[in-house]
């Protein structure tokens, strides 16, 4: 056994096991050491201070198996650990997404229930409205609707001129505006 297993032994309370002692002992040069060895999308979630209390942890599970060859077995094994600990949780980092925080007031791009309602409404009282017009009107504005020119609109409805047309269709819309704003 080295020197400084010995010391780190020797100067240990009786009650406190020989490895509790020899990581008691290494904690704070493997804590300088893994600084900075954390990749920094890994950091928020562990910090360096994590990494190293998770491997003296490991180190005191093993216990008695573990048998330090050389003065710095217990260093390089915590070494080793905080090593296989940064890198299996930037493994687990780099298969998740990065997080994205929400604001109270974040679009919804489906209607909600009260723009379905007033939608539902508003279509119930535009076919109310465009029922109530005269079959000419109602053919005018279908025409429109389905956006054939004032030519086509014309000749379809039996209009004698191309301004006639869009004049009925003028008109016609008028009244639809008119009997829509009535029926609410």
């Amino acid at each position: 056994m080295d020197r400084e297993i010995v010391v780190a032994n020797e100067s240990a309370p009786a009650d406190i096991p020989p490895v509790e002692a020899l990581v008691q002992h290494c904690l704070p040069s493997v804590e300088r050491w893994a600084h900075g060895k954390l990749p920094r999308v890994a950091r928020r979630e562990f910090d360096t201070q994590d990494l190293v209390q998770e491997a003296a942890l490991r180190l005191l599970k093993r216990g008695r198996r573990f048998e330090p060859r050389h003065a710095y077995a217990v260093t390089a094994y915590m070494r080793q650990t905080v090593l296989n600990l940064a890198r299996d949780q930037a493994r687990r980092n780099a298969h998740r997404p990065e997080p994205v925080e929400l604001r109270d007031d974040f679009p919804c791009p489906a209607a909600g229930p009260l723009e379905l309602a007033i939608s539902q409404e508003r279509r119930a009282h535009y076919e109310e409205a465009l029922r109530s017009l005269t079959p000419k009107d109602r053919r005018v504005l279908s025409a429109r609707i389905a956006e054939l020119k004032a030519e086509d609109i014309a000749h379809v409805c039996g209009l004698p001129s191309a301004d006639a047309a869009r004049m009925a269709v003028t008109r016609a819309f008028k009244r639809l505006v008119h009997k829509i704003s009535r029926v609410k």
